[in-house]
């Protein structure tokens, strides 16, 4: 492996202005979920140029491409995410968004061209591959409906094992966070509908407040963590959009509430939806109101397999990389989809950034883009022999 190691760092090298290039064309030009039209193309043509086959995703964005080696083998995927997020960049680069409310916040750009890179390199190196490796370019990662898309599409079938990556702004550029287990949270949405009776402001005793009960239902969810979950157990309860009312006056008849649950753990995911529902309508009975909550699974846990990890492991160092371990975050992602079809291994690459993901002044930095293209083309070239 030591040849092809110092083969793909010296070939990733002379990449690196060219997909530095293209990171930031994508970055002028970001497109939100399942409007990556423009994006498509981008990266149907740049596949195209550097002779790697395109297949058919058969969904109106993103692209999949395919690498087949010479000799037979196992199939596995890398993957990459392509969209942006509505938010209006001030970074002041001078290849910042050129679409207002629209920036690539969240490093998509970053991982895009790194998996093209990665591409480039395995398609020049075809006849040593023992199997094939699809990329994948996922769209509606933001919206987390672009993998259960894919897969609906069929594009997992034959495929034994899955590789993917998310920037790390806090770590610097040729460190690699990897961990086995839980890495990014599930996520789950709820909503909370509650019904009082509304009235003037100065007689409260003639109404039943929801905005009173909004407030102790708040309250009373965080016991949910920290009277029904188990201490071993990680989980987070946040409500995160209070609406209620018109006016500064007038008591009104309804309130909503919406936010998120995150956990690392099956067991505590199980607990909560019924506790939840058994808090927020018993709270309200004690105030003479009614409630209905409204509960939504979105995305199971990202939850690295053990042998996959250590693969990881093995061609972080092969490509000279600093290897830490990967600190869980309650972000979500939808990688995890394709974690409950087939093992895989989600990590954290090093782009020494600035703010955090999501900011309007998200930055990173470009040297991470040859050196994750090498990882990756490593890490494919290890899975097929590992699998095999």
């Amino acid at each position: 492996m030591t040849t092809i190691s110092a083969t793909f760092r010296e070939q990733a090298a002379s990449l690196q202005s060219k997909l530095v290039s293209m990171r930031r064309e994508l970055h002028r030009f970001p497109e939100l979920s399942n409007e990556e039209f423009e994006t498509t193309k981008r990266i149907r043509a740049w596949l195209t140029e550097a002779g790697v086959r395109l297949l058919d995703l058969g969904l109106p964005t993103g692209v999949l491409a395919e690498v087949k080696g010479a000799h037979p083998g196992p199939t596995i995927m890398l993957r990459a995410d392509i969209d942006a997020l509505p938010v209006n960049e001030e970074t002041g680069l001078p290849f910042a968004s050129e679409v207002p409310g629209k920036m690539h916040a969240c490093g998509h750009d970053f991982h895009t061209t790194s998996m093209i890179g990665a591409a480039k390199l395995l398609h020049d190196h075809a006849d040593e591959l023992h199997g094939t490796v699809r990329i994948l370019f996922q769209p509606a990662e933001e919206q987390a409906v672009g993998a259960r898309a894919v897969l609906e599409a069929g594009a997992l079938e034959g495929v034994s094992a899955i590789f993917g990556m998310h920037n790390k702004p806090e770590l610097p550029v040729g460190t690699v966070g990897i961990r086995t287990g839980p890495l990014m949270a599930s996520v789950d949405r709820f909503e909370i509908d509650i019904f009082g009776k509304g009235g003037h402001a100065g007689v409260p005793e003639a109404v039943v407040d929801p905005v009173v009960v909004s407030s102790a239902i708040v309250t009373s969810l965080q016991t949910l963590v920290s009277r029904n979950v188990s201490p071993h157990y990680s989980a987070v309860v946040s409500v995160c959009k209070l609406q209620a009312g018109s006016s500064w006056n007038v008591i009104p008849d309804t309130a909503v509430l919406e936010g998120t649950v995150r956990t690392f753990e099956p067991e505590a995911r199980a607990i909560i939806p019924d506790r939840m529902k058994q808090v927020v309508e018993g709270v309200a009975a004690g105030y003479g109101a009614e409630a209905r909550l409204n509960w939504t699974s979105m995305l199971p846990a990202v939850n690295n397999d053990p042998a996959m990890a250590e693969m990881m492991r093995r061609a972080a160092e092969a490509q000279g990389l600093r290897v830490v371990e990967a600190v869980p975050t309650m972000g979500g992602e939808d990688f995890a989809l394709y974690q409950e079809r087939i093992p895989g291994c989600f990590i954290w690459m090093g782009t020494g950034g600035t703010e955090q993901w999501h900011h309007p002044r998200f930055t990173l930095n470009e040297d991470a883009i040859a050196i994750s293209a090498a990882l990756f083309a490593e890490a494919a070239v290890l899975g097929l022999k590992s699998i095999g």
